[in-house]
C-alpha cells in the first residue's frame, strides 16, 4: 500500500497542536485510503510543544510521530522531516489547519499515481475560496506577481500556501539543493522544481485566515525578495542546502 507522510511544523504550539493532531488524525482514520502518519517537526519550541509531541506519540503509537530540532526554521523543519521520511508522499501542512482538509487527497492523489511529483495548494488560482484581510491579500498577490515578473515563465500561481506534498523521487534529487530555511523555502521548492523539469500540479483550495499567525510580513517580504534574487542568480546544480 502507498504511504504518506503528513508533516506539522510547530514552533510553541503547545495549546494548538492537540487540536490539530486530533482533527487530522480523524479525518485521515476516515477518508484516506493511503497508509498515514502524522509527524510533528518540532521547531526549537520554548514552551510545552515537545512535551505534547511526545504524549500525542505515546497516545497513538504508529499514527503520530516527531522530530526535534534545536534551530528555528520551517523550511529547515520540512526539509529534515523529509528526508528522514520513507513514505512514498511526504506533505506538509500549518498546524493552524487554515486550508481545509477536503483538499488534501486532491492535493495528494495525482502524486501518488505518478502523474505528478510535486503539489501545492493554491489560494490565488481560479476556484480557490479564500477568507483573509485586504493587507494581506494585497501583500501576497503583490508578492505572487513579482515571482511572475522575476520568472516569467513559471505555471504555478501561489508561492506561500503552506498545504504542499512532494514524493520520494523529487524530495531526493531537489531538497539538497533547497538554501532558504525560513518561509521562503516554499517558493524556493517550486521554482527549483519547474527548473528541473517537474510540473506543478496545483490545486485551488478554501482557506481561512489564521488572526493568530506567527508570520512577521516586513522581514519575510525582504527576505522573499532576496531569496528571489538569489534563485534567478544561481544554478540548481551550485545550490546546496545547510541545515
Amino acid at each position: 500500500m502507498k504511504s504518506v507522510d503528513v508533516i506539522i511544523p510547530v514552533y510553541n504550539e503547545e495549546r494548538d497542536l492537540p487540536k490539530c493532531v486530533a482533527k487530522l488524525r480523524a479525518r485521515l482514520g476516515a477518508d484516506c485510503p493511503y497508509r498515514w502518519r502524522i509527524v510533528v517537526a518540532n521547531n526549537a519550541s520554548k514552551d510545552g510543544t515537545l512535551e505534547v509531541a511526545r504524549r500525542l506519540k505515546a497516545e497513538h503509537p504508529g499514527e503520530v510521530d516527531f522530530i526535534h530540532l534545536d534551530q528555528k526554521g520551517r523550511g529547515r523543519a520540512l526539509k529534515k522531516a523529509w528526508l528522514a521520511s520513507d513514505a512514498d508522499v511526504r506533505a506538509y501542512m500549518d498546524v493552524d489547519l487554515s486550508t481545509d482538509l477536503d483538499y488534501f487527497l486532491p492535493m495528494i492523489d495525482p502524486l501518488m499515481k505518478g502523474e505528478y511529483h510535486v503539489a501545492t495548494g493554491s489560494r490565488l488560482k481560479p476556484g480557490a475560496k479564500v477568507t483573509r484581510g485586504l493587507k494581506r491579500e494585497f501583500i501576497s498577490r503583490s508578492y505572487n506577481l513579482i515571482v511572475k515578473i522575476m520568472f516569467p515563465s513559471k505555471k504555478f500561481w501561489d508561492a506561500q500556501c503552506g498545504f504542499k506534498a512532494i514524493t520520494r523521487e523529487a524530495a531526493e534529487k531537489l531538497l539538497p539543493h533547497i538554501v532558504d530555511n525560513a518561509w521562503f523555502f516554499d517558493s524556493e521548492m517550486l521554482l527549483r522544481a519547474e527548473q528541473q523539469g517537474y510540473p506543478i500540479w496545483e490545486v485551488p483550495v478554501k482557506w481561512d485566515d489564521d488572526p493568530d499567525s506567527r508570520v512577521k510580513i516586513v522581514s519575510t517580504a525582504t527576505e522573499d525578495l532576496k531569496g528571489l534574487w538569489r534563485v534567478r542568480t544561481t544554478r540548481f546544480e551550485d545550490s546546496h542546502s545547510v541545515l
